[in-house]
């Protein structure tokens, strides 16, 4: 009897412990939509995909794929193969981080406002 009462309080416990972790789940920071008054903007989703439009050398290129944080690096793949990895970082509502062009040409410095989440 007593073994099940401590299972039982075990369990209970365990349970508890559980819905107070997934209610204090947070949202990641860089979902939402980001961008300068340059044209440039990175659009974060949720399901772990982005869209960009990064202005390089005066011409909108055109970015999709998936995203993924590994602590300050941005690590994002392109939808026609490739990836770039770069360190990021939020100071309020402005991200910064650094876009190598997947043609090899001189790298974008970007400082992105969070326009929408």
């Amino acid at each position: 009897m007593k073994n099940i009462k401590s299972l039982i309080a075990t369990v209970i416990t365990l349970t508890v412990i559980l819905f107070s972790m997934q209610s204090c789940y947070t949202p990641d920071p860089l979902y939402g939509k980001w961008a300068d008054n340059q044209g440039n903007s990175i659009n974060f989703v949720s399901d772990g995909t982005y869209n960009a439009d990064i202005n390089i050398q005066g011409t909108k290129v055109s970015y999709s794929g998936d995203w993924t944080v590994i602590e300050n690096v941005l690590i994002f793949s392109f939808s026609d193969g490739g990836s770039i990895n770069t360190e990021w970082d939020i100071n309020g509502s402005m991200l910064k981080l650094t876009w190598t062009p997947k043609d090899g040409s001189d790298t974008v410095t970007l400082t992105l406002y969070h326009i929408v989440k």
